[in-house]
């Protein structure tokens, strides 16, 4: 038995099955969940008998593999290099991942010290594009510091762009964060984010549902997302084009029904397109990482009220900014005027004007009243005007 509690023969199977299928292969799953890993794994073994739903070509493929497949090999090279194979059953396996259903990995490989299942509790995705804007990096990294502040794990994939400026905010918060990889966990890729991925080992988690030594290719980007939708409790997307692969995480993570979310950039932008989509079905446009909290987090932690500045002219008593705003823009009015406008009486607005002459709001001009210049302003400002 593993320290886990997980049988060797059960381990070995899923390290061996790592190495043979394809992730987020939902018919190899199906086999799994029907036939158990370790009975899969030795039919695999053996070429008989066939297994349901692949053609003659594609058994051909995995057999081919399976000869090539050494789970033992697999496990001790993991071990030299500090990573770990985690899988259904041990207590460090996020449950989360289960409601991938048949496309669950069958284990991930994992490079880090904390525990996985404990920082998926409270973790969100920051995900977009990798040839993002100045604008698109500042949102991310902000986010990431945000949530990183706040107690939340921030999960991207470790790509240039929009996923290394969150993991980059949260490092730099003294954070948790989380890189899922599309490759092996002991290669770093894109091969410039060496040192970050390497520094998320250090101060996070590295992870990945393909074993050392394999390298990604265009579908295990896409599969990988799943993965990163899985695992959090929500999915923000920064900034995405129409065909973003960080479309398909948020697509994931609302099939998954976990929270998604889009952070709004400029209508003529191609690199907000996707996002401005996204918000359009049904995600929930955020600005910073408070607002992201309140969706995700527990009852209670709500972002601050959003308002302008307090004008001097808040602070007056309601009677008086009535009889204040009752004043024209221009010209002057009589006090008559002004306490119809006001809905007062005479004498009333008139005890009310000479309050607001002694503030420097109006004026006497003859026989009536009239706004002063700071008065103008503070009343065109508080109307809205431009």
């Amino acid at each position: 038995m593993t320290a886990d509690g997980a049988s060797d023969r059960e381990l070995l199977a899923r390290v061996f099955l790592s190495r043979v299928l394809e992730p987020g292969d939902e018919v190899a799953g199906r086999w799994v969940r029907e036939l158990g890993a370790v009975e899969t794994a030795r039919v695999l073994r053996k070429g008989v008998p066939q297994l349901a739903g692949v053609t003659d070509k594609r058994w051909a493929g995995l057999l081919t593999r399976a000869q090539e497949a050494d789970a033992e090999r697999d496990l001790g090279l993991a071990r030299e290099a500090g990573v770990r194979f985690v899988i259904p059953g041990d207590t460090e396996w996020s449950a989360q991942l289960d409601d991938l259903g048949d496309a669950r990995p069958v284990g991930l490989w994992v490079r880090g010290r904390p525990s996985l299942r404990m920082w998926a509790l409270r973790s969100v995705a920051v995900v977009g594009a990798r040839a993002c804007t100045e604008y698109g990096a500042h949102m991310a990294a902000t986010l990431g510091a945000g949530l990183a502040e706040r107690g939340w794990v921030v999960v991207s994939g470790g790509a240039y762009g929009v996923d290394g400026a969150a993991h980059r905010g949260a490092l730099g918060a003294g954070g948790a964060t989380v890189a899922v990889l599309a490759s092996g966990v002991d290669r770093p890729y894109p091969r410039g984010h060496t040192g970050l991925l390497n520094r998320i080992a250090e101060q996070g988690l590295v992870v990945g549902e393909l074993p050392l030594g394999e390298h990604p290719t265009a579908s295990r980007f896409i599969v990988r997302n799943r993965v990163i939708a899985a695992l959090t409790t929500g999915t923000v997307v920064v900034e995405a084009a129409h065909r973003s692969g960080s479309l398909v995480t948020a697509r994931a993570a609302q099939r998954l029904g976990r929270h998604t979310m889009g952070v709004p950039g400029p209508a003529t932008s191609s690199l907000s397109a996707g996002v401005h989509e996204l918000l359009r079905d049904d995600a929930v446009l955020v600005t910073d990482a408070a607002e992201v909290v309140e969706l995700v987090g527990d009852m209670g932690e709500l972002a601050p009220q959003r308002r302008g500045p307090v004008l001097p002219r808040d602070l007056l008593e309601p009677d008086a900014r009535r009889v204040l705003a009752a004043l024209p823009g221009r010209g002057a009015a009589s006090a008559d005027a002004v306490a119809r406008g006001a809905q007062t009486t005479r004498d009333d607005a008139i005890a009310r004007l000479y309050e607001l002459r002694s503030l420097g709001y109006v004026e006497r001009h003859g026989d009536g009243w009239r706004l002063t210049r700071q008065a103008m302003i503070s009343v065109r400002d508080g109307r809205g005007g431009c």
